[in-house]
């Protein structure tokens, strides 16, 4: 029997048949596709769509996701005039709070004196701390989170002198507006490049356009900025370029520091995968350590080119970030307020004034992250296969914030793209974006006041405790992932390692140069090395 298609063949009828579908392989989504008709077909062509390629459908998610995260900080862009007729934002009676619009870009407007036009770095101002005492004070952010202040400022000055359509309204809402256009465009290419690295997985980037955690803090400050850097290192490394993934980690680390971590477990991984016994070309022209070198090169000689012109013209104002974050205590969300809030204690190094400097608590908390990154390194060169990349750079991140003294509530983005790559459980990542997107209420009617009918703060630091909770099991999670690979649904079907370039389907053998402390422990039954 003969049978006739009633239109022409298409050209290409090749189907890519190794991408993973979340509908057949994920109860939530397949539950959710329940509504637009099921999970994909047995037979159906996969990745020949012209124009709604997943790419496109998750950047249309994530457009929607910060055009709703826009309208929640809507409210403190509100305008009324004052009593003498003079326009002003409507901030009366903590409407920033209940609202639960607070972004720290409208009050940093005025703050950092940027309504003034001046140069940040350069310009200085007096402040007079909680103990009545004179402090001068400069730019307190990193130089690129600064510079983009500067520059969304001079558009913001530029609308307001001009007929463009919104001109009229407050320079600070011009200001914000400009800002939050810069950080969504930064958290679509943070996206893009996540679900790049995230290859045969792309769906998995889909809950980064769709996290409870852009909704509430994607305008509360300037972070998608480093997360955008820190993406695009990620993918330039598993693209085999490490010198643009140093450069993209030096601009990352030049706006929030944090980018800077992921040369660790990059280091890591490079140390043991290299083998001294083989030359270049099975490496394809460039060995581990070598890689993991130029990365680490390119970062510093980024880094110091952002820094030492502002560091040279304008030393105190670009020192500041550093003396601010050294003298500064411990953070409301912090786990050191937390043990405070529920047992009294008056912390390492006792009553301060607002001035002084927790020498004690910045000690501890530092050789605390780094006891936690030699424990992940222990974890990275001794477990029987070669862990990714993601997993490893996943709990440096979340170690470093554990262990911080300070968790400012939009730092948790910095671990949405991590999260997705290193552990694609998306009801598990869900259900903790949505604890840790829902501190952001108490929070807000804690900073309200008892007085003004807000919360204790017990009401918020308990609900510190359990996002710190919630995060310290995903770390357990990636852990048991790591020494049962067969369970790492990123690894099925042959899969090694998307993000780890170089490394990824590279020998994993054991290392007889390195202690034997650090050696892979592998399980009797299994040989290695694994593809």
């Amino acid at each position: 029997m003969v049978y006739e298609s009633p239109q022409p063949l298409a050209a290409d009828l090749r189907s890519v048949d190794d991408r993973d579908e979340p509908s057949r392989t994920d109860t939530l989504t397949a539950q959710l596709c329940d509504l637009i008709g099921g999970p994909v077909g047995d037979h159906a062509v996969i990745g020949r769509v012209r124009f709604w390629t997943p790419m496109r459908v998750m950047m249309a998610f994530a457009v929607l996701f910060l055009a709703f995260s826009w309208f929640g900080k809507a409210g403190c862009i509100q305008q009324r005039p004052d009593a003498d007729g003079t326009l002003g934002l409507d901030w009366n009676n903590g409407r920033q709070y209940i609202a639960m619009c607070y972004s720290d870009t409208v009050p940093l407007y005025g703050a950092e004196h940027l309504n003034e036009g001046a140069f940040p770095y350069k310009k200085e101002w007096v402040e007079f701390g909680g103990d009545g005492k004179p402090q001068v004070r400069y730019m307190e952010y990193p130089v690129l989170s600064g510079l983009y202040q500067y520059a969304s400022m001079g558009i913001a000055k530029a609308w307001k002198m001009s007929a463009l359509p919104g001109h009229s309204a407050l320079e600070v809402v011009i200001y914000f507006n400009v800002v939050a256009l810069g950080l969504s465009l930064a958290w679509l290419a943070t996206i893009w490049a996540t679900a790049l690295v995230a290859g045969r997985r792309i769906w998995d980037a889909a809950l980064m356009a769709l996290s409870p955690l852009v909704l509430v803090h994607a305008f509360t400050n300037f972070d998608a900025l480093a997360t955008a850097f820190a993406a695009g290192g990620l993918l330039a490394w598993a693209r085999r370029k490490p010198v643009l993934a140093g450069v993209l980690l030096g601009l990352g680390g030049a706006a929030k520091l944090y980018p800077l971590l992921l040369l660790g477990p990059i280091l890591i991984l490079c140390l043991r995968a290299e083998r001294l016994d083989e030359d270049e070309s099975v490496w394809g022209g460039i060995r581990p350590l070598r890689a993991a070198g130029g990365a680490i090169a390119a970062a510093a000689v980024t880094w110091l080119a952002v820094n030492a012109p502002i560091a040279a013209l304008y030393p105190k104002g670009w020192w500041e970030f550093f003396r601010l974050n050294t003298e500064r205590h411990a953070d409301p969300d912090s786990i050191y307020n937390v043990i405070t809030s529920f047992t009294g204690w008056t912390g390492f190094d006792g009553l301060l004034t607002p001035q002084q400097t927790p020498s004690i608590l910045n000690t501890v908390s530092l050789l605390l992250f780094l006891g936690a990154c030699a424990g992940i390194a222990w974890i990275g060169l001794s477990a029987a296969r070669r862990p990714r990349l993601a997993q490893l750079v996943f709990l440096v991140v979340a170690a470093f914030l554990l262990t911080n003294k300070v968790w400012s509530p939009q730092y948790s983005l910095w671990l949405v793209p991590l999260a997705v790559l290193a552990l694609p459980q998306r009801r598990i990542l869900l259900a903790w974006m949505t604890i840790d997107a829902l501190v952001w209420v108490p929070r807000m009617f804690y900073y309200l006041g008892t007085d003004h009918k807000g919360l204790p703060e017990q009401w918020f630091t308990g609900t510190v405790l359990l996002r710190d909770l919630a995060v310290l099991g995903l770390c357990a999670l990636v852990i048991r992932q790591i020494y049962r690979p067969a369970e790492d649904p990123v690894r099925r079907d042959g899969i090694d390692d998307p993000g780890g370039g170089i490394l990824d389907h590279a020998p994993d053998p054991q290392q007889p140069w390195l202690p034997a402390v650090l050696r892979p422990r592998y399980p009797a039954a299994v040989t290695y090395p694994m593809p």
